[in-house]
């Protein structure tokens, strides 16, 4: 086990062993296996042959065409600067470098492989048909071997986020691997898409690895021209012109694009060297802004901040609440505290909240910027946090975290847009000790928005019932 992995272990060891699809143990691959193709960046023929590895060593790297070369270990500690590597994700030891790695590690992800050795006799990984399915199929015919030592999922206990321009992705607490992503270009086809799931490892398979790497058209020419997209082809990338055409090829799924975009997304996360289990929720995010953030979450494990900040009970002088009294009770911060006022408040019964939505949103720089659309699913995260509010004011609840575990009967029936007033609506219809089970609406001038039945857990602060 590297240093850095028992760093991790010890801050933020799991008794959640096995959810939603994940794996109790630790897993490797039962024999050999090899595979040739084509870089798609590089252009060049390169061989990989991926090998059984012990326990606890995780996913590495040897570059067999370089005599005595280091082995790199796939973690945070290893990612190479992506923009001066664009398109791709490479790790390095100073000496040598493996590029276009994301989707073997997504992969690694979808069979639940902790441990491999992969050998690899070039720069760069093959893009075979562009997308994670040949790799999966290939740990498939090679079998996997359980290893009994178990694993240690990374609990999400507060929020973590960054933002670049008009593009920003966070983890939420969660107690499943959920992603939530928006994409938005300036082609027809690709103006909005967005793509909300939990991710176990047979949804990854079955809806997001077979998804490919795509491009614009009018990007081919200047991507050659800094060496890059040597390898790529109409059968491996997805080419699509500004009419939204696509070149030479058609699509696996309508929405392939933003699928690809969630593949790469699950490829970089898996860097951490352990599974995720919060809610992922990024706009326009690419490797680069990726990478930061699996840096900062790597900062705040080692700094311990696990635990975020505990609910306080908050004694009613009326029925409502301004910003600060919010601030004491629910962990979210800006740009993810979607509640500046609590308008009524009976308790165990029912609250109001007010979120007053400007262009100054975060979120309005990448979601429609000509068409500015609050996204429906932080409308849903406003109406959780509404219903965090009424589940975690209590003496009884103080220190405890409201975790948002599922929702039903969703629908969006319109759009809200800068400048609207939404009104945040929760009613309780099951409370128990540990659990809540909420009907919420969210209105515009006495229109209902948004609706969903949302489901809660009421954890301590060290993340047990």
């Amino acid at each position: 086990m590297t240093q850095e992995s028992k760093v991790l272990a010890a801050l933020s060891d799991s008794d959640i062993s096995a959810k939603n699809g994940s794996f109790l143990s630790q897993r490797t691959i039962r024999r050999p296996a090899r595979v040739e193709g084509i870089g798609l960046h590089t252009g060049r023929s390169v061989r990989v042959e991926f090998k059984p590895a012990p326990a606890d060593s995780g996913i590495t790297f040897v570059r067999s065409d370089l005599a005595g070369s280091e082995p790199i270990v796939a973690s945070v500690a290893t990612i190479l600067d992506a923009n001066r590597r664009p398109r791709r994700t490479s790790i390095g030891n100073g000496r040598v470098e493996v590029h276009t790695i994301e989707h073997l590690m997504a992969s690694c992800f979808g069979s639940g492989i902790d441990n491999l050795l992969v050998e690899v006799n070039g720069e760069e990984i093959p893009g075979l048909d562009g997308s994670a399915h040949p790799f999966i199929e290939i740990f498939r015919q090679a079998g996997i071997q359980e290893q009994m030592i178990p694993r240690r999922p990374v609990q999400i206990r507060e929020p973590v986020w960054i933002e670049e321009d008009s593009a920003a992705v966070a983890i939420l607490p969660d107690e499943a691997f959920r992603i939530s992503y928006t994409l938005s270009y300036p082609v027809a086809s690709l103006s909005a898409q967005f793509f909300s799931a939990t991710v176990t490892p047979e949804f990854f398979e079955a809806q997001v690895a077979p998804s490919r790497t795509f491009c614009l058209a009018q990007e081919v020419e200047a991507l050659r021209k800094i060496g890059l997209g040597k390898g790529a082809t109409y059968e491996n990338t997805v080419v699509v012109e500004p009419n939204g055409r696509i070149v030479g090829n058609h699509l696996r799924y309508p929405d392939e694009f933003v699928r690809h975009k969630v593949l790469d997304l699950i490829g970089d996360l898996y860097l951490l060297g352990r599974p995720i289990l919060g809610h992922v929720m990024a706009i326009r995010s690419g490797h680069a802004l990726n990478l930061k953030l699996l840096q900062r979450l790597r900062q705040n494990l080692e700094r311990g901040r696990e635990g975020g900040i505990k609910a306080q009970y908050v004694e009613l002088e009326a029925t409502s609440m301004d910003i600060f009294a919010i601030e004491r009770i629910l962990p979210h911060r800006y740009p993810f505290l979607l509640v500046d006022r609590i308008v009524e408040m009976v308790p165990d019964r029912r609250a109001v909240g007010l979120k007053n939505v400007t262009i100054n949103e975060p979120f309005f720089r990448g979601h429609f910027p000509k068409r500015p659309v609050m996204p429906g699913v932080l409308i849903i995260e406003a109406l959780a946090q509404v219903s965090g509010i009424l589940l975690l004011n209590k003496p009884e609840n103080l220190g405890k975290y409201a975790y948002f575990v599922a929702m039903d009967n969703v629908r969006f029936r319109r759009t809200v847009l800068p400048g609207d007033a939404l009104i945040l609506e929760s009613e309780v219809l099951k409370l128990r000790s540990k659990t809540g089970q909420m009907r919420t609406r969210a209105l515009v001038d006495g229109k209902v928005v948004t609706e969903a039945d949302l489901m809660f857990a009421l954890l301590e602060g060290d993340g047990k019932l």
